[in-house]
């Protein structure tokens, strides 16, 4: 089982072809390519990656700046194994630990990604004009 560690840029290419793989929540166009990467893990947020036989299977991107989730992806046929949930988990906890107190993200509506987001405890919010959903969390009071 792999486990999340930061990612860098020598990830990027892999990072991306994860990205292009997937089924759900797919580019419709070459709007994210590979130098966007490079602002999204070293200067605006930080990025992990889980690895599998020295192969990127799954990444997640978060923005400390604006407390965005950049990205969450997981490689198909690497589905269902906790890889999404250890990376949502790691990405989260940093963020809310850079001191933001709401999070936030879109998704494609009747979607995985929707479903897992919900079990994870987002909260729906409202349809944006391009029919994604948006999604909020908030960072609990500590005790």
């Amino acid at each position: 089982m792999g486990l999340p560690r930061h990612a860098t840029r020598r990830d990027i290419p892999g990072m991306h072809r994860v990205r292009l793989a997937v089924r759900e929540n797919r580019l419709a166009s070459t709007a994210i390519r590979e130098e966007h990467y490079f602002a999204a893990i070293e200067d605006t947020g930080r990025g992990w990656v889980v690895e599998e036989d020295g192969q990127i299977i799954a990444f997640a991107v978060g923005n400390r700046r604006t407390g965005n989730i950049w990205a969450l992806f997981v490689a198909p046929g690497h589905e269902g194994r906790g890889h999404g949930r250890r990376l949502h988990d790691v990405m989260v906890e940093w963020l809310f630990a850079q001191g933001i107190e709401r999070l936030w993200l879109s998704t494609d509506p009747g979607t995985r990604a929707q479903r897992f987001y919900e079990a994870a405890g987002w909260s729906f919010r409202r349809i944006l004009p391009d029919g994604e959903h948006y999604y909020e969390m908030r960072r609990k009071p500590i005790a």
